[in-house]
């Protein structure tokens, strides 16, 4: 290899570092990133990742099953942009596609470059134009609210339109709105038309609406927006760091006198843990029982689906997060629960409400939702930490150690009440010996 060769491979080597520290160089100002999942954790549960009935995007566009629904798309794009409400629709459609032409090179920056050179700049713009008025006109139909949450729930297609890698970028949704929804209503925001999609995705029973007010971010997509409705308020930062106490299950907190108990309503962030112990454990009975309060989850065939989602995309290099709120919560809950009977605790408790008809399925699920990811932090350092305190005090720990002993099966109360009814009846024999003496 000659001097001119080595050259050339210096200069390209010197292109990508440069790259690396000016991305502005070869993906434009904004970058983002629509993340492919790492294998590790697809194979989790593929069925969380992939579309079932829509593709939106292009990392999913070529699969055969998804298909059929092409033409379906056609139809409510085509139904948003020649609705009766606008004058010039084929201006209308002449603005959409300007818009999105102009940014072609953003949108390519979006994607893993290599699966984005199947596609030229037509069927990219193309793409991005249908799949915007396609999203616009689903969430704009009247019927889709929070009246029916159950309903929308199991529908296939709000399941696709959380997933990670089957998104657009905000930017192409913002301005597709503007270009069509604004011009008939000045009044209207994408944020507004987005917020019955959060309350219908929302695991908790709590109104998320009610309590924050997500943000727009126009270097994410759908999934970070929702993602964003669960970030405690700038003045209800939790405390950070990593648990460094000892774990105990839900049915060990409650052998130590521990009760379970939803969050207040009017909580400002959604999924905040507040744990209160009385003075003095011992008259616990006098002060009331030391309680942890959690948000009441609730478990259907979409929670894991939107939670194995929401904890990929914080995990993603497109988020560029330190934080990892929905990540830490579901760490929480996989802290609590060991199996299904903390599951049913749980649920006597009325913080779980389980509509897999499985605890057992529902322990899994929790069980697996944080394998194969990082603990970047944990939002609940000072709970945990207040619950460990509480229950290795002598008289939760030893209460916790006769429960678990005596009490933790039927057989194991037979054994105790025989036991005791012998240890009754010696002493009785023993005392009417004594007195026939």
């Amino acid at each position: 290899m000659g001097d001119g060769e080595v050259d050339v491979i210096v200069k390209a080597v010197q292109d990508l570092f440069d790259s690396v520290k000016n991305p502005s160089l070869s993906l434009g100002l904004y970058r983002t990133f629509i993340d492919v999942v790492p294998s590790g954790l697809r194979d989790l549960s593929p069925t969380s990742f992939n579309p079932r009935m829509v593709s939106i995007g292009p990392l999913h566009k070529d699969e055969q099953h998804l298909q059929p629904f092409d033409e379906q798309k056609v139809k409510y794009a085509h139904k948003l942009l020649y609705s009766p409400d606008y004058s010039l629709p084929n201006q209308m459609l002449k603005e959409c596609v300007e818009k999105v032409v102009a940014k072609t090179d953003r949108i390519r920056a979006c994607y893993d470059k290599i699966k984005m050179e199947k596609y030229n700049d037509t069927e990219l713009a193309k793409m991005m134009v249908i799949d915007a008025c396609f999203i616009l006109e689903y969430l704009g139909r009247s019927e889709f609210n929070v009246e029916n949450r159950s309903f929308w729930r199991g529908q296939s297609i709000v399941y696709d339109m959380v997933l990670v890698e089957n998104q657009i970028p905000f930017f192409i949704l913002q301005d597709i709105f503007d270009s069509t929804i604004l011009k008939s209503e000045p009044t209207a925001s994408l944020t507004t038309l987005l917020l019955p999609l959060v309350q219908i995705c929302n695991i908790f029973e709590t109104s998320l609406t009610a309590n924050i007010t997500p943000r727009l971010n126009f270097q994410d997509h759908i999934l970070g927006f929702l993602e964003n409705c669960f970030h405690p308020s700038r003045n209800n930062s939790p405390s950070e760091g990593l648990p460094s106490s000892a774990i105990h299950s839900a049915v060990e907190l409650d052998r130590a006198g521990v009760i379970f108990k939803p969050n207040n309503p009017d909580e400002p962030w959604p999924m905040a843990m507040e744990f209160k112990s009385c003075p003095l454990a011992c008259f616990s009975w006098c002060w009331g029982k030391p309680t942890l309060r959690i948000p009441v989850l609730l478990i259907d065939n979409f929670t894991e689906l939107f939670l194995r989602n929401l904890i990929a995309y914080e995990h993603s290099s497109s988020s560029y997060k330190t934080h990892g709120y929905v990540t830490s919560y579901a760490m929480a809950m996989d802290m609590l629960v060991d199996t299904e009977e903390d599951i049913a605790k749980l649920i006597e408790s009325k913080v779980v409400l389980n509509h897999l008809g499985s605890n057992e399925k529902a322990a899994d699920m929790i069980n697996s939702l944080c394998k194969q990811q990082p603990i970047r932090m944990f939002c609940y350092v000072d709970q945990w930490q207040d619950m460990d305190t509480h229950y290795n005090n002598y008289w939760p720990k030893n209460i916790a150690a006769l429960k678990r002993t005596y009490f933790s099966s039927p057989w194991s109360m037979i054994t105790l009440v025989g036991g005791i009814a012998l240890f009754v009846l010696t002493v009785v024999q023993t005392i009417y010996a004594v007195r026939a003496r």
